[in-house]
């Protein structure tokens, strides 16, 4: 299943994701309370799909999924490490797995550095500044685990 990150209903759940209440949403664009709900009822669904189709793919055994939140947290069976699935605005459907990464001499640190800030943002957490990836997505991560239990 394809997620469409310009959609109206994909608009209103990252809006409610921020903390936006749905009357908030409805207000906002001139529509009723029931339709923003219906929308993000659906929307849950589809992104529940979406991370348990993720996780199939990559072969990740679900531990939890909050849809509401865009978040399965799991466990990589190839890896025997822990993964965890998230929906970004910015950047989609996202797989990230536990693991000491050699940063400095990796093609990808700038992306890296640039998803985990972006993410947090999305989520509202904050995170320090660090010029490691890894330990980055250690803190981001550990607080998301924190706030799903």
């Amino acid at each position: 299943m394809f997620l469409q990150t310009n959609d109206k209903q994909f608009g209103f759940w990252v809006l409610r994701r921020s903390g936006e209440s749905n009357i908030g949403i409805a207000n906002r664009f001139g529509i009723s309370r029931q339709a923003v709900s219906r929308a993000l009822l659906l929307m849950d669904e589809k992104i529940g799909t979406i991370l348990q189709e993720m996780a199939q793919a990559n072969q990740i055994a679900i531990g939890k999924i909050d849809a509401e939140r865009g978040i399965l947290l799991g466990r990589s069976i190839p890896f025997q490490t822990a993964a965890i699935i998230f929906v970004s605005k910015k950047h989609g459907v996202q797989v990230w797995y536990e693991h000491d990464g050699d940063c400095g001499t990796c093609q990808r640190y700038t992306e890296c550095i640039e998803l985990l800030w972006d993410y947090a943002t999305e989520l509202g957490f904050k995170i320090r500044n660090t010029d490691h990836p890894t330990k980055m997505a250690e803190e981001l991560f550990t607080r998301i685990k924190e706030s799903m239990t």
